[in-house]
């Protein structure tokens, strides 16, 4: 597979996070290269790229290796992300376009009507959409940056379950849209918080047992497998 060079860190961390690299394993330069089809140079910058956000770690004598995350490690993720979603809506209240706001209406009307269908595997994407626009209309790069990794780093962590009441969550979510399209920062941060908080039950660590424990490897403990979800989400 040959792919542009200022395009192999994203290959990469997409094969980290769908699984194809799994936890604690190698990745060395010459198999990466020869996989992506490009030169040693950006393989080397990528990695260095995925040190930096936490999916590679560098070890003595085996040199780089995928990031094998603890339990602790996964439930402070979860607990920055709600604590980052929320500042981003307030921004988007005073920053975000026309453009933002046609984007997650549209997207808002999709995931209602596809909820009232029960078409669960459409929802995963369009609430993956929603969020990422909304990180967009914030006008803050640096967040954007920050929300982008988080949401990386949860998909690979974790597998993500159906809310029970997926309508109840839609309505959550044109909520917010209501609150950002009035300019209403403190209301959008208030209810993206809300929303976060309920949405942490649909969260589950990838663990020994599961098809995709097999995809994925495994998120440990310093002791053990993690079998049970975090206290904490």
């Amino acid at each position: 597979m040959r792919i542009p060079a200022h395009s192999v860190c994203t290959a990469i961390r997409d094969d980290i996070v769908q699984g194809v690299f799994e936890r604690g394993s190698r990745l060395t330069e010459e198999v990466l290269a020869r996989r992506y089809g490009v030169s040693r140079v950006p393989v080397r910058e990528a990695l260095r790229t995925l040190e930096s956000e936490g999916f590679v770690v560098t070890r003595r004598h085996a040199g780089a290796c995928v990031a094998e995350p603890t339990e602790q490690e996964a439930a402070d993720l979860l607990e920055v992300r709600t604590l980052l979603e929320p500042l981003g809506a307030a921004r988007a209240a005073h920053r975000r376009t026309d453009a933002h706001l046609k984007v997650l209406r549209g997207l808002v009307r999709l995931g209602q009507e596809r909820a009232r269908r029960g078409e669960g595997e459409d929802l995963r994407s369009l609430g993956g959409w929603f969020h990422e626009t909304l990180a967009q209309a914030s006008g803050s790069p640096g967040l954007i940056a920050l929300l982008t990794q988080l949401r990386h780093k949860t998909a690979w962590m974790y597998t993500i379950e159906q809310p029970a009441r997926p309508v109840d969550s839609w309505a959550e979510h044109g909520a917010i849209v209501d609150a950002v399209a009035r300019g209403d920062a403190e209301r959008a941060r208030a209810l993206t918080a809300q929303h976060a908080e309920r949405a942490t039950a649909a969260y589950r660590l990838r663990r020994a047992g599961r098809p995709d424990a097999a995809r994925t490897g495994r998120v440990r403990t310093s002791q053990h497998v993690v079998n049970t979800p975090s206290g904490r989400h």
